[in-house]
């Protein structure tokens, strides 16, 4: 290797010091000097500030000294004015003075730091008080008229007091303003002082820096820059193999990765062996993987290896595959084409995924997941396809199952909508016989004896409940069916909740609650079936009222959301219990009769809604307010395609 003149002795010491004390030393060095700086800088700007503000203090004093001299003048002479004619315009200076002399001494009380000023201030403040006592001692006498009538001798002496009054405030003033004109001469020489400071102590500063910042660069360049390059020029030597050159021993980091950079290049063909050993160990492994099929084929889709996993899974020895065409393990409908698409597609994608049947060695068949991928050189020349192979034949049994499983559902829910369908409409004749004959004895009530009255009342409370039920049965079966016919049209809904606000204000009022309608401030207009949506916020609004036993009252509204409208039904009584809310539009499940008074219902009505929303392409819901209640339901505001008979409505 060649070699380095050493260091001189000058340099030694530096040279041996770690680089974090080198580094601290060339960036705290003008950090340092740079902080000073700002410090300085910082005692200068702030006795400069403190400077102005004494100025603008003393400018301030002055100004309302005068602004107060002047408020109590002008307010007696129109005190006199007032005096002399007794009209009220005069009197508008002294209700100005009034109303902004307690402010302007309050500033000036606060501005005020010199004693000798102090003092003057004192005695104007006395000054004043008398000053304002007596103008308002003059506005009382003017203003009775029994003493303008009199002798005028207890006006004219107040005004005479006042005059001397205001000449002596004149005079502390005039001593006031002398005093603060000096202490604002001296102040502005302080500034100008301070100022002057200020920018010989910035050229200091700045001269201070740049010595620092080039000491700093001086002592980086000769520690650290010239020996990186070196060591950066040893680095290309051994990318290149060449033979590196000799570093000075120093102590420091960079010495010590001269050394270490040194060995590195004995190392690497030790490396570069442990790297093909690990090479080797990769393929071992590979070969050993019994739960994959993993092996590769050339360009053409020749068999060049084989691991374990691919013979347990296919059936075929090592030997028995070897140099034959992948093809062989594709059934007899997909081999002509498949394979080779396979190819194509890794050639071009880098990789291919495929699932389908395959044959095993004995010709049975198996649902196997396929990766192909493509292998290319350093030059990006295809080398041949890497294949894995996973056996999916339980996970196909396993979805094969579940997707019959899924249509026998289907189906049973068919068959339970039809079998509700059908009970229904079996039932409703007899029904309608029922309360036909019970119609026809209540024509006769008067003459039937009170049990019997009550008897025949139960009878028809049952059967009207009896057939609710069974229309909503009709009405869920037919929907679920896809046989609801729905007359979709434009609907102004200001107007719809006005119909339901009258239709439903007797269900609200027999239940002793307040029936409140917020119509729409403009008109919203949605498509939807009107005879539905009639019924929908019927439902909503009666059970509000069946089921508000602590509040007073039932809210109906609608407002524009986007591209639909939302109509909210809101009451504040007790509300639904969080547990229950998930159960809500459950067909049959009544939430909470057990803790509470039962209430009359068939259990359909919330999910008989939701179906309905659905169907006109909507959405429904329930939020819990701080009180009570609150369900909404939505409507769109364009027409929306209709879907197909038996497919489920989707909402935007």
């Amino acid at each position: 290797m060649s070699e380095v003149r050493p260091h001189r002795p000058l340099t030694r010491f530096w040279a041996d010091r770690p680089l974090a004390l080198k580094g601290l030393v060339v960036v705290a060095l003008p950090l340092a000097i740079l902080l000073g700086a700002l410090v300085s800088l910082y005692v200068a700007s702030n006795a400069e500030v403190r400077a102005e503000d004494d100025v603008r203090r003393a400018v301030a004093i002055q100004r309302d000294t005068y602004q107060a001299h002047a408020l109590l003048a002008e307010a007696a002479a129109g005190v006199r004015g007032y005096a002399l004619t007794g009209q009220d315009r005069f009197l508008e200076p002294y209700r100005k003075a009034e109303a902004y002399l307690p402010q302007t001494f309050a500033r000036l009380d606060q501005a005020i730091r010199d004693p000798e000023v102090r003092g003057h201030f004192n005695r104007i403040s006395e000054l004043a008080v008398r000053k304002r006592e007596g103008l308002r001692r003059i506005v009382e006498l003017a203003g009775d008229p029994a003493a303008r009538r009199g002798e005028p001798s207890a006006i004219e002496e107040a005004l005479v007091s006042n005059k001397i009054v205001l000449d002596a405030m004149r005079l502390e003033i005039e001593l006031i303003q002398r005093r603060e004109s000096v202490l604002l001469d001296q102040r502005r020489a302080l500034v100008e002082e301070v100022r002057d400071r200020y920018l010989l102590l910035t050229a200091i500063s700045a001269l201070v820096g740049l010595l620092g910042s080039l000491a700093a660069v001086y002592l980086f360049s000769t520690g650290i820059v010239r020996r990186v390059k070196m060591l950066e020029a040893n680095a290309e030597l051994l990318a290149r193999g060449d033979e590196l050159t000799n570093l000075p021993e120093d102590a420091d980091e960079i010495g010590t990765l001269a050394q270490r950079l040194a060995r590195a290049s004995a190392l690497l063909r030790g490396r570069e062996q442990a790297l093909r050993e690990s090479e080797e160990r990769f393929r071992l492994v590979i070969e050993e993987v019994r739960d994959y099929g993993i092996f590769a084929l050339d360009p053409d889709g020749t068999v060049t290896s084989w691991n374990l996993g691919a013979q347990r899974i296919k059936g075929w020895e090592a030997e028995e595959i070897l140099g034959h065409h992948f093809s062989r393990f594709y059934p007899e409908e997909t081999r002509e084409f498949l394979p080779a698409q396979m190819l194509e597609r890794a050639r071009e994608a880098g990789t291919a995924e495929d699932e389908g049947w395959r044959l095993r060695k004995d010709g049975a068949r198996f649902w196997a997941n396929v990766v192909i991928t493509a292998l290319h050189d350093d030059q990006g020349n295809l080398r041949g396809f890497a294949k894995v192979t996973r056996d999916m034949t339980e996970r196909r049994r396993s979805e094969e199952a579940l997707r019959v499983a899924r249509e026998e559902a289907i189906a049973a829910n068919l068959a339970k909508s039809e079998f509700l369908s059908r009970t229904s409409h079996e039932l409703r004749t007899p029904m309608s016989a029922i309360l036909g004959f019970g119609q026809l004895l209540e024509l006769d009530e008067d003459q039937l004896e009170p049990r019997h009255r009550e008897a025949l009342s139960q009878i028809m409370k049952a059967g009207r409940h009896l057939l609710s039920l069974i229309n909503d049965l009709l009405d869920i079966s037919s929907i679920e069916a896809g046989g609801a016919e729905l007359a979709i049209e434009r609907l102004d809904l200001g107007e719809l909740l006005q119909e339901v606000h009258a239709l439903a204000g007797p269900i609200v009022a027999a239940a002793g609650l307040r029936f409140a309608l917020e119509a729409p401030d403009e008109p919203l207009v949605a498509w939807a079936d009107r005879r539905r949506v009639v019924q929908i916020m019927l439902n909503l609004v009666s059970n509000a009222a069946k089921y508000n036993r602590t509040g007073n009252l039932v809210r109906l509204s609608c407002t524009a959301r986007g591209r639909d409208i939302r109509v909210e039904v809101e009451d504040d009584g007790a509300g639904v219990a969080a547990a229950d809310v998930p159960r809500l539009f459950t067909p049959f499940d009544r939430l909470g009769q057990q803790n509470r008074a039962r209430v009359d219902g068939t259990g359909l009505g919330l999910a008989l809604s939701k179906r309905l929303v659905e169907s006109m392409g909507g959405q429904i819901g329930y939020e819990a307010p701080e009180q009570g209640a609150r369900f909404w339901f939505t409507l769109p505001v364009r027409q929306r395609a209709r879907a197909p008979r038996g497919a489920p409505a989707k909402s935007e």
